[in-house]
């Protein structure tokens, strides 16, 4: 009996844990409110989630220099609340700014809430960059809040 009760307990948790996705959305557009320091600072942020975990984000940046960059993010579970992840990943990006141009890798590592009865994505991250073009120049002070609407 409590070998029966034992594989169903096994089979229940790996059916939910496959059905808990690491998203609630696919696709998201929105604003990225920076310090600004970094190339890709305030933004317009898109998101497209390739599969439930890997997504790709797309920045154009506005901020003290104009900049455009892309990033390839993972996200995994926080617990058991499918809408809250923590991600990490990296990417680059070119800026310009009074005729230099900046070009270098980007890494991020955050938080990502999506409300459940609203299309609001919240995400808090760390993305630091590396200037390697004109110089080497490493920015740590980019920590940033993004706003982005959902789609499904």
């Amino acid at each position: 009996m409590h070998k029966i009760v034992f594989a169903l307990l096994c089979i229940s948790t790996i059916g939910i844990a496959k059905s808990a996705s690491a998203q609630d959305y696919k696709v998201a557009i929105g604003i990225r409110f920076s310090s600004a320091a970094p190339t890709l600072s305030n933004s317009v942020s898109i998101k497209y989630f390739m599969n439930d975990r890997d997504a790709l984000e797309g920045l154009v940046s506005f901020g003290t220099r104009f900049g455009i960059g892309g990033m390839w993010e993972r996200h995994q579970l926080i617990g058991s609340i499918p809408a809250f992840t923590w991600f990490y990943g990296g990417g680059g990006y070119v800026g310009v700014q009074s005729g230099s141009t900046y070009v270098g890798p980007t890494g991020v590592a955050g938080l990502d809430y999506k409300f459940q009865n609203i299309p609001l994505n919240l995400s808090l991250d760390w993305k630091p960059e590396l200037d390697i073009i004109p110089a080497i120049n490493f920015v740590p002070d980019a920590f940033g809040l993004t706003a982005r609407f959902t789609f499904k």
